[in-house]
């Protein structure tokens, strides 16, 4: 159980870690067109992300799947510039009743897409943690649901500060989404442009 708890705790910090704030960006990204009224619709993209960053961290981490970790380093940003801008083509929701589902589909879809190359990242992370360890299923799992904890909490602040900015102070929510969404894309785009492995390429 000590064991569990360690890897939980690893995993909480490795997705909460402001030094390593790509994972963050993402679920920003994410969750920047919703508020905490949309609690439903968020909790649609945060099971289809778990599921795909579950799936590919646990094939990675047994060692089924193995993927070039610079290669990995240079998409997770490239799916942060992605999602960022797919906001841009957000609508207020009172204009856009009848597309409102098809909508949350196509950003379920993309959540669970970019979660395959966001767990992949994550199990270059335990599996430097990990070494020659036998036993990986308690950390695998220790670690998945510390992940979870973080990200339940990134997202929680983000839908918090959104209902409050939009809600309450009543700022125009589309401006809420492209302010923050182009801050999000700058930043993902800064990481791209210093990858060391897309300067070896160009």
């Amino acid at each position: 159980m000590s064991e569990f708890l360690a890897y939980l705790q690893l995993g909480f910090e490795h997705i909460t870690d402001s030094k390593g704030y790509d994972h963050i960006l993402f679920i920003m990204a994410l969750c920047t067109v919703y508020t905490l009224v949309d609690w439903k619709k968020v909790i649609i993209l945060v099971t289809a992300f778990t599921l795909g960053h579950s799936v590919t961290l646990a094939l990675a981490t047994l060692g089924f799947v193995s993927v070039n970790p610079d290669v990995i380093e240079l998409l997770i940003p490239i799916t942060i510039v992605i999602t960022a801008a797919i906001n841009f083509s957000y609508k207020d929701i009172k204009s856009r009743n009848r597309n409102a589902s098809q909508g949350v589909n196509g950003r379920y879809f993309l959540a669970l897409l970019f979660g395959l190359i966001h767990g992949l990242g994550f199990s270059n992370y335990l599996r430097a943690l990990l070494g020659k360890e036998a036993d990986i299923v308690n950390p695998l799992l220790g670690f998945n649901i510390g992940l979870e904890l973080g990200q339940l909490i990134i997202v929680f602040i983000v839908l918090t500060i959104a209902f409050v900015l939009v809600e309450i102070v009543r700022v125009a929510r589309v401006s809420w989404v492209h302010i923050l969404s182009g801050i999000i894309a700058g930043m993902a785009l800064s990481l791209i442009i210093n990858n060391e492995f897309l300067s070896t390429i160009i």
